[in-house]
């Protein structure tokens, strides 16, 4: 357990301790659920599924039932990975989407959508880890679907923003579902309005009563293909009826002593192994010390120049994993990093949208899970009289044959959710994570940083103003960030700019846990509508 300086950073809030149980996401109410069925006998694999299933009632602006979902899951002294990545069509082809005049992945409709993965995620986490009947863990995400909850502020705030971008931008019939199940009165529910959703209800129940089966082999699966057929979608049943998640080793990499794991690709979470594989070489100062900030921004900006140029479905990649978190290569990247800024050579980084949550019970099973459309509601696709939202995972698909992210049908892309666990000497310290596409391995390098080099507590490492690099040299900054620290990384060569919010730097949960007093203590995102539930 790290040893807590309570006072070395201002922090907004304080972080919850507890003992028997914790939950942590930006969603009170699914937080809530997930702390019930803790309370009802469950451990925390039931309480994570629990969570999630609910995050796609209460916080769809982010996530829904045709979501992906990754998770690492520590039981009984070991840590587990799931890989419940969706794969390409199989009827899908750069040259058929060429042939509909895109020349990159387009964001909305049937082209980027590739087979769902949440509910496979669930069922498969119950079936080898969970307690409590799966159909009982489901249970509260059906009642609030049925029934009913009221919008908290951030989330409407999202919501809002959504619909008035859909309103301009979406006009082909197919996208009409959306508004039907999203905007039901012609326009979005406001902080403090109900929402309910009867379809998204019984489609919950359906998955929970078939263990998944019903979406993939049963009825929901012939209306997705009945869906997709009529709107000249690639995706299929028989897509469905061969999808299955994956058990995976995690990989992780040594950081001053803790060992940081991730999912392996294609998660990117390589690149937040990467970036702390390179900062482990050099000199950390103080936190607000400029050098510390220049050193952090470059380190990762070099880890993600390989991260864009490697990763992919692992069938498609080699033995560049281990050759990329090898000693070797991190003190050859680390070189690198002088006193000026320097410009590397990824692509542009777009913004995503995704709920990342952790929880952790009294007997010492931890899990983080994190599960994601893309960039909001996804493709703007609801598959008509279900609630599910398709998302749009296949935009980062590349169209050029020569890229290692090249569209192939059954191929699994490039995927920006990413879960994180620490352990210290075989021992677990906890589950963290940090949502917002690109921003996901930034947000943990800043995190795992704060805690490990400067020893804030979580609350306080969530906290701390965070920067995010786009492209090229620039950096964006928040509101809060130090403006004199700014103005120094200016001068550095940073092409410096100053967000007009926070909405873009992502959303982080932690829970750590003291294992020889077993007690918990956790730190949610300020910049959401999140709470830490203890018991």
């Amino acid at each position: 357990m790290f040893d807590y300086d309570f006072q070395p950073y201002e922090s907004r809030r304080v972080p919850v301790f507890g003992r028997k149980g914790m939950v942590a996401t930006a969603q009170p109410l699914a937080a809530q659920a997930g702390l019930d069925i803790l309370k009802k006998g469950g451990n925390a694999v039931d309480a994570a599924i629990a969570t999630a299933a609910c995050l796609t009632v209460v916080e769809p602006t982010s996530n829904g039932i045709g979501s992906d979902a990754f998770a690492l899951i520590w039981t009984n002294g070991e840590l587990y990975g799931l890989n419940a990545s969706g794969v390409a069509p199989q009827s899908i082809s750069i040259e058929a989407v060429r042939k509909r005049g895109y020349k990159t992945m387009p964001v909305h409709g049937f082209e980027p959508v590739i087979v769902p993965g949440a509910p496979s995620a669930w069922a498969e986490c119950s079936r080898r880890f969970g307690r409590l009947p799966f159909r009982e863990v489901m249970k509260p995400a059906i009642e609030y679907a049925e029934n009913g909850y009221p919008l908290s502020p951030v989330l409407a705030r999202n919501w809002n923003n959504a619909y008035r971008s859909y309103k301009e931008e979406l006009h082909d019939p197919m996208f009409e579902p959306w508004f039907k199940t999203f905007a039901p009165e012609g326009q979005a529910p406001k902080a403090g309005d109900m929402w309910s959703s009867k379809d998204h209800a019984e489609t919950l129940r359906k998955i929970a009563e078939s263990n998944a089966e019903e979406f993939y082999k049963g009825e929901l699966a012939e209306q997705i293909d009945r869906f997709s057929r009529e709107n000249g979608g690639f995706i299929r049943k028989s897509d469905l009826e061969n999808y299955h998640p994956e058990w995976v080793d995690p990989i992780s990499i040594n950081y001053r002593g803790y060992d940081v794991w991730e999912i392996p690709p294609n998660g990117q979470g390589l690149v937040t192994l990467l970036a702390l594989n390179i900062l482990k070489n050099v000199e950390i100062e103080d936190k607000e010390s400029i050098d510390t900030y220049h050193k952090q921004i470059e380190a990762l900006k070099l880890a993600f120049s390989d991260g864009k140029k490697y990763i992919t479905d692992p069938r498609y990649m080699n033995d560049e994993v281990a050759r990329l978190l090898s000693n070797d290569y991190g003190k050859k990247r680390s070189a690198l990093i002088g006193k000026q800024a320097v410009k590397p050579v990824p692509g542009t980084l777009p913004k995503g949208g995704t709920v990342y949550l952790c929880t952790a019970d009294g007997e010492g099973n931890m899990v983080s899970f994190i599960q994601s459309n893309f960039m909001g509601f996804g493709s703007g696709l609801v598959v008509p009289d279900t609630g599910i939202a398709l998302q749009n995972r296949g935009h980062t698909f590349s169209l050029d044959e020569k890229d290692a992210n090249s569209l192939a049908p059954g191929k699994k892309t490039y995927h920006t959710i990413i879960p994180g666990f620490l352990t210290k000497e075989g021992r677990p310290v906890g589950p963290f994570g940090v949502m917002g596409g690109y921003m996901q391995p930034q947000g943990q390098l800043q995190v795992l940083s704060n805690t490990i080099d400067f020893h804030l507590h979580p609350q306080a490492a969530l906290d701390a103003p965070r920067w995010q690099w786009i492209e090229g040299k620039t950096v964006i900054v928040e509101p809060g960030f130090p403006n004199h620290i700014a103005q120094a990384l200016a001068r550095r060569g940073h092409d410096i700019k100053v967000a007009l919010g926070t909405g873009s730097f992502g959303r982080g949960e932690i829970i750590w846990r003291n294992n020889e007093t077993g007690v918990l203590v956790g730190g949610t995102e300020s910049r959401a509508d999140g709470i830490v539930a203890a018991w």
